[in-house]
């Protein structure tokens, strides 16, 4: 005979069995146990805005495509970045939740925006480079590095970069140190570059060639220098600071990231995904009209990449004066 004890007992057994199979049911499958990554939407951390968030757009709507899923481009910005890396960092390692990263995984780490670095993600592609450009008012009369440096030796300028201790910040202050000048940094705010620079309230900008593009074509704005070692195909007529007899290499690498302990499967299947876009004709074409470089490297490399540039990057910030001690 069945005691109410036995008989209680009884129902709370089937009761946590009826709730445990509830759970299973309407859970998500975890990728860890599971090869058939992924069975629901991704979301893409974007950390900042300009030709950073269109070139994720362009890249998060064709891997939606070749993962069969919908991959959001969602921008969480803020602190030279520190906001997205936090929360992508405080996301499960699933591969859900991943982040558009770049060397501001580092410039964030060390002027002391957050108190993690890149080794609290796992790479998962590279995807390309990106160079900033110097760019004035065309009535400043300004036109080239040389010219500029003589008045800001007379006048103290004012340089508008995307944040104090981003990637434009510390490519402004290794330009200006090569040439001898001291300036004022403003960040943006809210505000873009073209927008700033038109309105009188910064003489000079470092910024993505694209933000300036339509203003330079208008004959308001002129590009006087790219940080990088050879021009760009996208302005083949502005000549580099090295040629301009400033040693300077300063470019952006961008790519994609997840958190620490993503399974295998996961990161080689968002890899592979990755790899097929940003090899693939149309991302190309799209690409190089923003004057973004496509430069596809796979997970392992990546973060041994990721790794180097680091400790470049933590040096040059040091001997800059941009360094927060730890």
């Amino acid at each position: 005979m069945l005691t109410a004890t036995a008989f209680a007992g009884s129902m709370r057994r089937a009761a946590f069995a009826l709730a445990a199979a509830t759970a299973l049911a309407i859970a998500p499958a975890s990728p860890a146990l599971s090869a058939d990554f992924p069975k629901q939407p991704i979301e893409m951390a974007v950390l900042f805005g300009g030709s950073s968030a269109t070139i994720a757009q362009i890249l998060a709507d064709a891997m939606s495509k070749e993962l069969g899923v919908p991959v959001a481009a969602v921008s969480r910005t803020g602190a030279s970045g520190a906001v997205g890396y936090s929360y992508v960092k405080s996301t499960p390692p699933n591969g859900y939740n991943i982040v558009w990263n770049s060397n501001s995984i580092s410039t964030a780490y060390h002027n002391g925006n957050m108190d993690f670095d890149y080794k609290t993600f796992d790479g998962v592609a590279r995807v390309g480079m990106e160079v900033p450009a110097l760019a004035v008012r065309t009535d400043s009369g300004w036109k080239n590095l040389k010219e500029f440096a003589a008045a800001a030796k007379k006048q103290k300028m004012k340089v508008g970069v995307s944040g104090r201790g981003a990637f434009t910040h510390l490519a402004s202050a290794a330009l200006f140190d090569k040439m001898g000048i001291d300036v004022i940094y403003v960040p943006y705010g809210k505000g873009s570059a073209p927008v700033e620079l038109l309105g009188g309230r910064i003489d000079a900008a470092l910024q993505w060639p694209s933000q300036f593009k339509a203003q330079v074509d208008a004959g308001q704005l002129r590009v006087i220098a790219v940080t990088s070692p050879e021009r760009l195909p996208v302005m083949p007529d502005v000549p580099t600071a090295k040629e301009q007899g400033y040693d300077v290499d300063a470019v952006l690498w961008r790519g994609i990231a997840a958190p620490k302990g993503t399974p295998k499967n996961v990161i080689a299947r968002l890899e592979e995904a990755i790899r097929k876009v940003v090899t693939g004709k149309d991302f190309k074409e799209r690409a190089a009209k923003l004057g973004f470089e496509p430069a596809f490297q796979g997970a392992a490399a990546f973060d041994k990449f990721i790794a180097a540039d680091d400790a470049v990057t933590a040096k040059l910030m040091a001997e800059l004066g941009l360094k927060k001690k730890k």
